[in-house]
């Protein structure tokens, strides 16, 4: 009979997950080997293998629980909107608030979402491809519910893109504890959404 797995398992895959990120990040995906990550984590290249058959196996559950993780937040952010009564505006901006939030702490794991995605084989690509774009109707769902005499068929693409635009590559300058926080950028992030997108008088 197998030997169930121990919580403590699951605990030193998510301890993994963030060093292998961490140095994804720092020297790339392709420059990373299962040596540096070993180290990085303080142990042996052997009992990293007990964890993760490979590097790739490393990065796609990576962006497995990453992706998972952000379309969570999407519904987090539907059913306390439904719950607090929440008119479409301000269920859009609890999740540009939501979303940054989780960018706050997240960082390393945004990057390899946004630069590391092309390295996993096609079956596991097209998986988080298919969350990526899961995600992308969902935000473009709350942007026309929140501006529906500005949005469009022949816009709402554009119009999202440019949203994640300002939002999706904080991780390359917005630093905590700099001099502009991440829950003040998302208020500047709203205020300059709605200066374009809500009705003019």
């Amino acid at each position: 009979m197998a030997r169930p797995i121990s919580a403590s398992h699951d605990l030193r895959r998510d301890e993994i997950l963030n060093v292998a990120a961490a140095c994804f990040a720092d020297q790339s995906y392709p420059a990373t080997s299962m040596n540096h990550i070993a180290a990085a984590c303080g142990t042996s290249k052997a009992r990293l293998y007990h964890y993760y058959e490979s590097k790739e196996a490393i990065l796609f559950d990576l962006l497995d629980r990453y992706t998972q993780k952000l379309l969570l937040i999407i519904g987090q952010v539907e059913a306390t909107a439904q719950r607090r009564a929440l008119d479409e505006r301000a269920s859009l901006h609890e999740l540009i608030r939501a979303f940054l939030r989780e960018y706050e702490t997240s960082a390393t794991r945004h990057a390899a979402l946004l630069g590391s995605t092309q390295f996993l084989s096609e079956q596991q690509r097209e998986v988080i491809l298919d969350r990526q774009r899961d995600v992308v109707a969902a935000v473009t769902r709350f942007l026309r519910r929140a501006y529906p005499d500005r949005l469009n068929e022949h816009n709402q693409t554009a119009i999202a893109m440019t949203l994640f635009g300002m939002i999706n590559w904080t991780f390359t300058w917005l630093r905590p504890g700099g001099p502009l926080s991440y829950a003040a950028f998302a208020e500047e992030v709203i205020t300059l959404l709605d200066g374009g997108l809500a009705p003019r008088a």
